[in-house]
């Protein structure tokens, strides 16, 4: 689950990291009025789950009362890759002298935490990975022990050699660590960590990211939640009892079984087209799943076509073509649906179905599927 950089920043001023003053506004007034109660200047930040807001004018320094109103005024409502901007944050401007990167990450290869560390704070971490590697360092941290004072000293002394600077550092990167193991974090990263004209170290930025699994051991996160529309579904889907994840395609896929599912998106990209979404219905013969399934397809309006990719094994095929007939029955579905069928009663399923008055594209494979399902998300015919 993602969270505002207004909440990362409140979780880590809990754990002792300094962040800068500043509050969370929804309206034009509350932002000014924070901009009174922590002086001038000010920036004035977009809260939206999508990376890029400086570039698309999210985020302002405002050196005047009227410039507070201004630019709250153009960013509250702003369109930012699809997101609308209903909250910002409003933050003392720090006078930066330098800036680093500090992250705390899950890595699945290892199934243990790495913290990395880089004196190019402020970039995408993404972006130095790429062009300058060796500017990123690593530790990969034994949960046996933790992020021990030395290791984090050693980490501190890749980005400064001023012993004071060191020392407050590590000490930011053993909060940071244990922030992100309090949390049940995927992610916890400072970006940028500045040292400010004061010579104090400020979190300027926040980001964390906490594990869905682990929700229910915190309670009081779940206010947090601020889900995109996409998340949104997801999170539906999953209420309903199937696994949803939103891509950026046109191919709806409804699939049971979650290896399935992967080789179904698999092959469409092997043949030039892109899957919208992963779903697994799993191995119910519920037909109630598979009007639900469809419902969340339909909600996504990036699809151009449906493919029904379908094994079936505890799963049965006439409960499938049931519940695609009753679906119809109960919403508009004007898109183009490619039918394959394998398994358990799958000779009912398309007795039901070719007796049906829908436009179902059947095929006998898994090439046969992609393809169609490719050029009729396409237009053809």
């Amino acid at each position: 689950m993602k969270i505002h950089e207004y909440q990362a920043k409140q979780i880590f001023k809990k754990a002792g990291i300094l962040v800068p003053e500043g509050d969370v506004a929804t309206n034009i007034e509350k932002a000014i009025s924070t901009s009174e109660e922590i002086g001038l200047p000010v920036v004035i930040k977009a809260q939206v789950h999508v990376g890029g807001r400086g570039k698309a004018g999210g985020v302002k320094i405002a050196k005047t009362p009227e410039e507070v109103k201004k630019f709250a005024g153009e960013i509250l409502g702003m369109d930012i890759k699809g997101l609308t901007v209903k909250k910002i944050l409003v933050g003392k401007a720090i006078d930066i002298q330098r800036e680093l990167y500090l992250g705390v990450i899950t890595d699945r290869s290892t199934n243990r935490p790495v913290i990395m560390v880089s004196t190019e704070g402020g970039v995408d971490i993404e972006e130095v990975a790429k062009k300058t590697p060796e500017k990123i360092h690593r530790f990969t941290v034994d949960p046996a022990y933790g992020l021990l004072v030395h290791h984090a000293m050693n980490l501190a002394f890749k980005l400064s050699s001023d012993v004071k600077e060191v020392r407050e550092i590590a000490s930011t990167l053993q909060k940071l660590y244990k922030t992100y193991l309090d949390s049940d974090a995927s992610l916890a990263e400072i970006n940028p960590y500045v040292l400010s004209a004061d010579s104090n170290f400020y979190a300027i930025d926040a980001k964390i990211v906490l594990d869905d699994n682990a929700l229910f051991r915190h309670p009081d996160y779940e206010e947090m939640r601020d889900l995109t529309l996409e998340e949104k579904i997801e999170h539906e889907a999953k209420e309903k009892g199937l696994s949803y994840i939103s891509m950026e395609g046109n191919i709806g896929c409804v699939v049971n079984g979650a290896g399935l599912a992967m080789t179904t998106m698999d092959v469409i990209k092997h043949f030039g087209g892109k899957p919208a979404n992963f779903l697994d219905v799993g191995g119910s013969s519920d037909p109630q799943k598979v009007k639900n399934a469809l419902h969340f397809l339909l909600m996504d309006e990036g699809v151009r076509a449906i493919w029904f990719n379908i094994f079936g094994g505890i799963t049965r095929c006439d409960d499938i073509a049931s519940g695609l007939l009753e679906a119809v029955g109960e919403m508009e579905i004007e898109l183009p649906l490619v039918v394959r069928l394998t398994g358990t009663n799958e000779e009912e399923g398309k007795r039901i179905l070719s007796e049906s008055s829908l436009d179902i594209h059947f095929v006998r494979n898994m090439e046969e599927g992609a393809k169609a399902a490719i050029r009729l998300s396409e237009g053809g015919g």
